[in-house]
């Protein structure tokens, strides 16, 4: 656990052009302007709080059902630590809104059902109920309808301590475990990150296991009527022929199903979700390397007689805990963390911003991520079979779950150092991470984030699924990146899966010229991603398609030089590209107009006085806002405009069903690359683009 106002430290293959050997970088240079003193001040933050072993962590930063659900979890487990749910409930209590509520991102507005997790843990940690937080909490979370008006997640936790009915939760039948793969529904249809929650999660819906507390933390109150009276049924979708009504009827089979004396399959099912569960724990003791199949997982084995002792729950609970930050007085949850990603980003922007190629920091850093490869086998081949290992996780460990989108940065920080007596290593690592990240290419010609071709819609149509995203579909982000990373390594179009990446980012092109942003907040990070992606596999940027996208940037510049947008652009399509300046929005805006060769427009100029004058004096800047996404919420991973659904998924600001994230380390990294890629490109273009002062 570690002071949570710090950078975290430790306690048939592709053809390989010749330009794949190429290295770059350039000499380190004193600063003299306000922009060099900026670039200087980054990158000398970024040398001093390097760990040792050579990488960066800083925290990923949620939502406050992180930290409700931790003491809801130990509780299950017998494992409540007084002075640790203090500080629990002193930070849970820090987050909460004036109206008493909490929310899912920064300035959000307050959200039903992480308010009443967040008051349900802490009557369970002894807050007391007549106090001004609890009673603001209450205000708020009756005005919104109660218990029943929650998503699913929240009621499958409520019923585990006998706050909620089973009955009004969704049926998930272990059975499901026996449907082979090539099956259109079976559990490789959900997303890397749903598969591991669905598989313990039929443990739960289906042996219903509960915890009893004590009755002063019973939360009655938060329902508006008796709870004899409450309507426990599931949503219905409505008479139209949709796969909305189709699973919601099946959910009533099962249901009946589930009645029956005999369940002939049930304990070779549930062995098989066990042995599973089992195979898929991580080093670290994770599932999935994040919260909730981590959560859930525990909660299953327990019930099947894994005690609190038992090396799998020790070691999971454990886990949970390294992903912990405490202070004197708080202590928060990380529902993941991103060493990986924040080192490959921080040593890409180190070397664009003229850290040499063989700096001792960057030996470090780049010998570090060599060695985090995996080459152990993993979900992905259920999909992509016979294709030799060669990704990047975006955690310690996650062996199961490399990613595309880290393997594509990875591949293009390494590309740029100069490893020494590592350079061979470094070749072979560039050569078969090349041929995995091609092998996972969609037939659309995208790149999801952890699977092929993991588009099944229907899945996000279960009745149980009314939170986050459950399919992993290529998107313009990742597909950005993925090309950026082949035409640094010298493909160019003749080269099969770029001219089909190629094609897929044309089809995804906003009308107004944008590109959606999957993993970052929001069109910004979308047309930051996809634009430097086009440059560098040598696309001629005065195309007008690229021209609207250069104007959609320069239209969507605020007054003070920056760029925003909020959480809320993926409800609400007149927040696209609309939000108070952060550094790092402002990052991938500069980004994309420098790839469409806008480096002297006085825009991108703007952006960089922008960066110099908000920069702290220890070489950071300050972040506030939540700029990543782990889930829009959709169900599905799209944009709302393409889902075509009954809307059943349409969220308010809120957004109850997303998952957004602040990445403390992208207010660093990011505007270092963007600062440091423009002092390069207007030394070398000498046309007039002046360092801001």
């Amino acid at each position: 656990m570690i002071d949570r106002h710090t950078t975290i430290s430790k306690t048939s293959h592709s053809p390989i052009p010749a330009q794949i050997m190429a290295t770059g970088g350039g000499q380190r240079e004193d600063p003299k302007t306000g922009a060099e003193r900026a670039i200087a001040r980054s990158q000398d933050y970024f040398l001093r709080t390097q760990d040792e072993d050579g990488y960066w962590w800083g925290e990923l930063e949620s939502n406050n059902t992180m930290e409700a659900e931790y003491i809801m979890l130990s509780h299950f487990l017998g494992r409540k630590e007084e002075e640790k749910w203090r500080k629990l409930a002193n930070y849970i209590v820090s987050k909460q809104r004036q109206d008493g509520s909490w929310g899912q991102y920064y300035e959000a507005p307050g959200d039903l059902s992480t308010s009443v997790e967040c008051y349900f843990a802490l009557k369970l940690a002894g807050y007391p109920a007549e106090s001004d937080p609890m009673r603001r909490a209450r205000k708020f979370i009756r005005s919104r309808g109660g218990v029943p008006g929650c998503r699913v997640f929240t009621k499958i936790w409520l019923a585990m301590f006998g706050q909620w009915d089973w009955k009004g939760t969704p049926n998930m039948p272990p059975e499901l475990m026996l449907l082979p793969s090539w099956f259109p529904f079976n559990i490789y249809e959900f997303s890397s990150w749903a598969r591991p929650t669905v598989v313990p999660l039929m443990l739960v819906l289906t042996y219903h296991p509960t915890c009893d507390v004590p009755d002063w933390a019973n939360i009655d109150e938060l329902y508006l009527q008796p709870r004899s009276e409450v309507d426990y049924s599931l949503p219905y979708p409505g008479l139209n022929l949709t796969w909305s009504s189709l699973l919601y009827h099946a959910d009533q089979l099962v249901g009946l199903y589930r009645r029956f004396p005999i369940h002939p399959l049930r304990g070779q099912a549930a062995q098989k979700a066990e042995e599973w569960l089992l195979a898929h724990q991580e080093y670290d003791g994770s599932w999935g390397g994040i919260q909730p199949p981590w959560v859930y997982s525990l909660i299953a084995l327990h019930h099947l007689g894994y005690g609190a002792d038992h090396p799998v729950i020790e070691r999971g609970f454990s886990g949970i805990e390294g992903f912990a930050i405490e202070t004197k007085d708080t202590m928060t949850i990380q529902g993941c963390i991103s060493p990986v990603w924040d080192t490959c980003l921080a040593q890409f922007a180190l070397l664009e911003s003229g850290v040499p190629p063989d700096d001792p920091a960057i030996l470090k850093s780049g010998s570090w991520l060599l060695g985090r490869q995996i080459l152990s086998p993993g979900d992905w081949q259920v999909k992509t079979r016979d294709v030799e290992p060669g990704g990047w996780a975006f955690e310690f460990h996650n062996e199961l779950y490399p990613d595309i989108d880290d393997a594509a940065i990875v591949v293009m920080a390494l590309m740029l150092s100069d490893l020494g007596d590592g350079e061979g290593a470094k070749r072979r690592a560039v050569r078969r991470g090349i041929d995995w990240m091609m092998a996972l290419q969609c037939k659309d010609g995208g790149w999801g984030a952890f699977d092929k071709d993991n588009n099944r819609k229907y899945m996000a149509d279960l009745p149980f699924s009314d939170f986050g995203d459950t399919v992993d579909p290529p998107s313009a982000d990742v597909t950005g990146h993925v090309l950026e990373m082949l035409g640094r390594c010298g493909y160019r179009r003749d080269y099969g899966p770029l001219g089909k990446g190629y094609r897929f980012l044309r089809d995804q092109q906003e009308d107004n010229g944008s590109w959606f942003g999957r993993w970052g907040v929001n069109y910004v990070y979308g047309t930051g991603a996809v634009l430097p992606g086009l440059q560098a596999i040598g696309e001629d940027m005065s195309q007008p398609y690229v021209r609207r996208a250069v104007s959609w940037l320069l239209e969507h510049q605020n007054h003070d030089g920056g760029w925003g947008e909020s959480c809320g652009s993926y409800v609400d399509p007149g927040l696209h590209g609309v939000g108070p300046s952060t550094p790092s929005q402002t990052a991938w805006a500069m980004l994309g107009l420098m790839a469409a060769g806008e480096v002297d427009n006085p825009a991108t100029r703007r952006g960089a006085e922008y960066l110099v004058a908000t920069q702290l004096e220890d070489g950071t800047w300050d972040e506030p806002y939540f700029t990543g996404t782990g889930f829009p919420g959709y169900g599905i991973g799209e944009p709302m405009r393409q889902n075509g659904r009954n809307g059943r998924k349409r969220q308010d600001l809120e957004m109850g069903a997303s998952f957004m994230i602040n990445y403390h380390l992208y207010r660093n990294y990011w505007p270092l690359m963007a600062l440091g890629r423009f002092r390069r490109l207007a030394s070398k273009n000498g046309s007039g683009a002046v360092l801001p002062q």
